[in-house]
């Protein structure tokens, strides 16, 4: 065990994490999605019994989102609606992603095939427990550290 890590994040999560670049796309899915076929060979972690939201919360406290673009986070557009809706699961979820979110940031509603399509060069994909559909989200990892000097 390490102090101040999420107990959630097991060691494998942890090194895919650390191994992950800057723009480098994770995966946070229901249990639903269909990881595997879609991964090509790329890691598929499972967090079995785990909500989306919980899982979110942990991947969310080691994890910078992207800073430099305007949609560091994508969700699965749930079939037959039109943005800006969310589900009740994907508000929650992004309650917990907000404070991460810069000025001018926003999450971006994607169609569920357009979402395969970004599933397809995602770094890995981790599957959640949550079993509501289109519980799906990409989340775009940014950098440590300090700007650059001037």
């Amino acid at each position: 065990m390490l102090k101040g890590i999420d107990p959630l994040l097991t060691p494998e999560l942890l090194k895919v994490l650390a191994e992950m670049g800057h723009d480098d796309a994770i995966v946070l899915a229901d249990c639903n999605f269909t990881a595997t076929r879609l991964a090509g060979g790329k890691p598929v972690l499972r967090l079995p019994g785990v909500g989306l939201v919980r899982a979110v919360q942990a991947v969310e406290s080691v994890l910078p989102l992207a800073a430099d673009v305007n949609h560091p986070v994508a969700y699965m557009q749930v079939s037959e609606t039109e943005a800006p809706y969310r589900s009740a699961l994907q508000r929650e979820v992004m309650a917990v992603l907000a404070p991460a979110l810069r000025a001018g940031q926003d999450a971006e509603a994607v169609e569920r095939f357009a979402f395969y399509d970004r599933v397809r060069d995602a770094f890995a994909i981790v599957v959640t427990g949550e079993p509501q559909p289109f519980g799906n989200f990409i989340l775009r990892k940014g950098t440590i550290g300090e700007n650059l000097r001037p």
